[in-house]
């Protein structure tokens, strides 16, 4: 996401940066170039104009020119711009209430409704709610079924409408069901529309009667650039939204649209989907998110995915095998599912800082291709194989490397890096890990 703004600002500061002084040419000059900057990535012109005059009254007037690090100051002084810009700080879901609490999810067809209903049901679930997911879109083929299987993939119920009954009949009856389940939340899936018409209005209006929901919250595409931004003012001035959530921004190299709508409707961003996966939902921080657009990396968030996946069961059990040199090809399967789920070489390379610039000298694509291959060439071992690779001899090489849609030749470099790795860690085991911090035995 914010690929292309990311790359022009980057040259923009190298350029400020290597300034000894600043004078007023020279941010005039830097200005220009982060304005077309911003205007290429589809950031409203009105906005954009706005962000630029204030960061120059503030490169102007807070002693930059004059400063020791004046490309250090006016760095920062556009990082706090762009914190302001996009919300300023986070702004939670509103979770307070007696349940069942409502939240309704409103949007166009197309925009990712109902893959952000599961989505949001997980996130729910981990703040300790007991979600109950609810379709009211009556109109769209197969509209219910699709959020039904989507629940059952995430071990969330889902309510099941009479036959024939309308959105707001089906907002009625979810509500009665949820308290006689005890499920204390409430995600309304609503129909959605190829554009905004009166009939869809008036449907969310009265559902939202009903359901008195704790936020109504908008669902719009990234990718439609600033459609979605019109779209976020529309729903706003008809259904009155209390915030958006941004979908497919990992697919929108630009990221326009996420640097215009709050500005435009007032309303923040409270989640972005960031991918297909239904745990590919983030809670939005606009600072987190100023950081990474000017490649400042995200290693908060990062952090923070890395304490979601981590078990610490797992992690005795993995230290207690380092320590009796045990550590088997089926354990080395388990190290690569943890590192995927934190999202792509790529992504995580991107929220640490520093390290964006070794995007240019590694070949993502094939680094991921590799990781998938050793995970299929171990998948296609025998269990007793993962843990006693000795027994892998010639035939059994030749198994594995058809059933992964390998070479032997892979099968034998995989064997020859797991061996290296068990002598490596073999030398560190001797006197006992002695000296070595528990949080580098574990992880």
């Amino acid at each position: 996401m914010f690929e292309k703004l990311q790359e022009r600002l980057e040259g923009v500061f190298h350029k400020v940066k290597g300034y000894g002084k600043l004078s007023e040419k020279n941010i005039a000059d830097s200005l220009r170039e982060v304005r077309i900057a911003l205007l290429e990535a589809d950031v409203n012109y009105k906005v954009a104009k706005d962000f630029l005059e204030k960061v120059r009254e503030k490169a102007l007037g807070e002693g930059v020119l004059t400063s020791i690090t004046p490309g250090q100051k006016f760095i920062k002084i556009v990082y706090d711009e762009m914190c302001d810009l996009l919300g300023g700080v986070n702004k939670p879901l509103e979770l307070s209430g007696s349940p069942p609490i409502s939240f309704m999810l409103a949007g166009l067809q197309g925009s990712g409704k109902t893959t952000t209903a599961g989505k949001l049901a997980i996130y729910l679930r981990k703040k300790g709610k007991r979600p109950l997911l609810v379709p009211t879109d009556v109109y769209r083929p197969a509209a219910i079924q699709q959020l039904t299987k989507i629940g059952s993939q995430i071990g969330v119920e889902t309510f099941a409408p009479a036959e024939g009954a309308n959105p707001v009949q089906i907002c009625e009856q979810a509500k009665a069901f949820a308290m006689k389940k005890a499920l204390d939340t409430l995600i309304v899936d609503t129909a959605g529309r190829l554009h905004i018409d009166d009939n869809m209005v008036d449907e969310l209006v009265r559902q939202k009667a009903v359901l008195k929901p704790k936020e109504v919250l908008l669902v719009v595409d990234a990718m439609t650039g600033q459609d979605a931004v019109s779209i976020a003012k529309t729903f706003d001035e008809k259904v009155s939204i209390d915030g958006i959530i941004m979908t497919k921004l990992d697919g929108d190299a630009r990221g326009g649209a996420a640097l215009s709508v709050r500005t435009i409707t007032g309303k923040n961003i409270k989640f972005v989907g960031i991918g297909e996966k239904l745990d590919a939902l983030e809670a939005f921080y606009p600072d987190r998110m100023a950081s990474r657009i000017l490649g400042m990396g995200d290693v908060v968030s990062l952090v923070e995915k890395a304490q979601d996946l981590f078990d610490e069961k797992k992690a005795q059990e993995l230290e207690r095998k380092l320590r009796k040199d045990e550590f088997t090809l089926e354990d080395f399967r388990d190290q690569i599912k943890q590192i995927k789920k934190l999202g792509t070489l790529e992504s995580v390379i991107g929220m640490i800082p520093g390290m964006k610039k070794l995007k240019g000298t590694i070949d993502f694509s094939e680094a991921e291709t590799e990781i998938k291959k050793t995970e299929a060439i171990i998948n296609s071992m025998t269990a007793k194989e993962r843990i006693h690779p000795q027994l892998i001899d010639g035939g059994r090489r030749v198994r594995i490397a058809r059933g992964s849609g390998t070479q032997v030749r892979d099968v034998n470099e995989l064997l020859k890096r797991y061996l290296e790795t068990r002598k490596m860690i073999k030398k560190l085991t001797k006197g006992g890990f002695k000296g070595m911090p528990r949080q580098l035995l574990r992880g």
